[in-house]
């Protein structure tokens, strides 16, 4: 098989908002790239993996591009098909569909001998450039629970969720309690027969609103993050009060430990008997599900709202180490031991992508250009530097924001260490 060079091109991995945001990126700095995308269109998650009644629940201010505004007539929280047509605009305004490879998978990224990445795609073609941005997603490797016994009625993924019709007149039970979950169980307890919503853990749950306002806007401060916990504990405390009011577990963590859960339908659903919670399941006997507590139920319908795994499958072994949802690469993208491989936008900031992609991407693509100048792996002199590896997938995008300027402002020190050590 005939391999073709593209040895002064970077090759981009996806075509979701954060492959978006790398090639404009990379176009801006004249860097030549080409872009692989799985989907026959742009918009990654927006347009294979969300139901058709999603909304997202950080806002239009704290999710919109900075250099790229979202429509004036757009609400706050703008649906899942306004969020694809605010992504297919943005890449018709910065031209960048031309770049773009549809219906075509990467199947393996390895390296050279002579520090250049060799890519399959799935067409069969080999091809070998300079560097590789990977900006597959985190939102298509299923994560299932696993529990004794089987399960006689129909079970899904949340990732397969597309509409309330099938959840209409049926006995549903929805596990998990983040964002996906909540909304689900909304909606079967609108058209189902009885919803019910199983939690192994308690969750801190966050009406999409406070007096007015996103609540994501109302932590765009550079506020630190336990002043931060404190001001939406007493918030919470006035607005919604003891989550055992509603049935709910308390919290087991503090706010932001992990990602806390923004709805502002489940508890009047809860108040209103529409949803009737559970701890976590015990196990599965045909229709009949047991919960830790010792109560049973039968149910037709199991959606699992259990997540994602962090998942590089093209990624010859070796290359980057994952740490459960952790992607072990300096500044969070670089990886630590080869030249020109960035892996971008595994992380789960706290609310919407815009205002850290636009600085991230164009890091990136300094990166880039600075590692042309460099003898080492970019990677090998930020260990030199000891610059600490990720430790969590979850950012506070304030905290990320500073973290970025950090990283620009010691640019001019890398190469001077490249040249000493």
């Amino acid at each position: 098989m005939n391999t073709r060079s593209e040895a002064n091109k970077i090759a981009i991995i996806g075509a979701g908002p954060v492959g978006l945001s790398a090639a404009r990126a990379l176009k801006v700095k004249g860097i030549a790239y080409d872009q692989y995308e799985s989907e026959s269109a742009v918009g990654g998650n927006w347009r294979h993996g969300v139901y058709k009644s999603a909304h997202i629940i950080s806002s239009k201010k704290t999710t919109e591009f900075p250099d790229y505004p979202m429509p004036a007539n757009y609400p706050d929280f703008p649906s899942a098909k306004q969020m694809l047509e605010y992504l297919e605009q943005y890449a018709k305004h910065y031209e960048l569909l031309e770049q773009i490879t549809f219906n075509t998978s990467v199947t393996l990224v390895a390296p050279t001998d002579d520090a250049q990445w060799e890519l399959k795609l799935s067409s069969g073609e080999v091809i070998r450039y300079e560097g590789v941005i990977v900006c597959n997603g985190h939102h298509w490797s299923l994560r299932w629970p696993e529990y004794p016994g089987n399960f006689s009625g129909t079970m899904l993924h949340s990732k397969d969720y597309r509409e309330p019709n099938s959840l209409a007149n049926k006995r549903v039970l929805v596990i998990g309690g983040g964002n996906s979950a909540c909304d689900i169980v909304c909606e079967a307890a609108r058209v189902a027969e009885s919803a019910h919503l199983s939690l192994r853990r308690g969750y801190w749950f966050l009406p999409k609103t406070f007096f007015g306002k996103p609540t994501a806007e109302m932590l765009t401060t550079g506020m630190p993050v336990w002043l931060q916990r404190i001001y939406i504990a007493s918030l919470l405390k006035i607005v919604v009060g003891d989550y055992r009011r509603y049935g709910l577990l308390k919290p087991d963590h503090k706010i932001f430990e992990h990602h806390p859960t923004i709805n502002s339908e489940l508890l009047h659903y809860l108040k209103h008997g529409k949803v009737v919670p559970h701890p976590d399941v015990k196990s599965f006997d045909g229709n009949t599900i047991e919960f830790t507590d010792g109560a049973k139920e039968e149910f037709d319908l199991v959606v699992c709202a259990t997540g994602f795994y962090v998942s590089l499958p093209f990624l010859a072994p070796g290359i980057v180490e994952i740490d459960g949802p952790v992607v072990k690469a300096a500044w969070g993208m670089v990886a630590p031991r080869h030249r020109q491989l960035y892996v971008y936008g595994w992380a789960q900031a706290r609310y919407g992508f815009g205002p850290l992609l636009t600085p991230a991407s164009e890091l990136i693509a300094d990166l880039i250009l600075l590692q042309r100048r460099l003898s080492r792996p970019l990677g090998q002199i930020l260990n030199l530097m000891r610059q600490p590896l990720p430790t969590s997938h979850l950012l506070d995008p304030m905290d990320a924001l500073r973290q970025l300027k950090a990283a620009r402002r010691m640019l001019w020190l890398l190469p001077i260490i490249d040249r000493i050590f």
